[in-house]
């Protein structure tokens, strides 16, 4: 298993819309280039920290982040992923068919590690009061 990429599953539906929203209203309010597409029962969320060192190092990587509804169930997948331009425009299908993460450099990956948990842990946070 990747160690930078990591897997929530929840036992019950949310109201994908409104999660994205709040999720998305929280990497912004942080600093965060966002972008998402929302489609059914699947959602992608992107997000990339500024900072010249980032332009000039990685400015293709973001963290990316997949949840797909299926049978009463939220699986919600976070990792490295290159960023793709015009996310909304793009089949959602295409980009949850296809491998969205990828190995980067170990600098990168690991300050990308340490940030993800805390992304992931408020998205979690989200996750559930919607669940509710």
């Amino acid at each position: 298993m990747n160690p930078f990429k990591r897997q929530l599953d929840y036992g019950f539906k949310v109201d994908l819309g409104k999660v994205v929203d709040q999720f998305t209203g929280y990497l912004r309010s942080n600093g965060w280039k966002v972008q998402s597409s929302v489609q059914g029962d699947r959602a992608v969320v992107q997000a990339q920290k500024g900072g010249i060192l980032r332009d000039l190092i990685a400015a293709d990587r973001a963290l990316t982040f997949t949840m797909d509804q299926t049978q009463g169930k939220l699986t919600v997948r976070a990792g490295v992923g290159k960023w793709i331009q015009n996310i909304g425009v793009m089949a959602l299908e295409v980009l949850l068919l296809s491998e969205l993460f990828l190995f980067v450099d170990i600098p990168e990956m690991l300050w990308n590690e340490h940030v993800e948990k805390a992304v992931l842990a408020k998205l979690d946070e989200i996750v559930r009061s919607a669940g509710r």
